[in-house]
């Protein structure tokens, strides 16, 4: 199992510009808890989930409306790439480096 814990510098490329959040990561066996915090806000990943290298989230949004994100990231070393998908609005990929 790949090393997911700590704490990621992301940007994730949307309509609105890139938006910069710190992903912060706890795993437990084949699950984790974080915090997602950045211009739209800080909220706790919901639904964490890990497979080997590859993670599973949820977040719920209020900027700039109240959503749901569904986050998939793969990490390998010290990067993560991944997607926040929102729902009819499409998929924004993500970048980071572990912090």
């Amino acid at each position: 199992m790949a090393n997911v814990d700590g704490s990621w510098n992301t940007v994730t490329k949307t309509p609105l510009g890139d938006q910069s959040a710190v992903l912060t990561i706890t795993s437990s066996g084949d699950s984790f808890t974080g915090n997602y915090a950045g211009t739209m806000g800080n909220v706790e990943t919901k639904d964490g989930k890990v497979d080997g290298d590859k993670l599973t989230f949820k977040i719920d949004i209020t900027v700039p409306m109240p959503m749901t994100l569904d986050g998939e990231a793969t990490v390998d070393g010290d990067t993560i790439t991944g997607t926040l998908t929102a729902g009819a609005f499409g998929s924004f990929p993500m970048t980071g480096t572990r912090a």
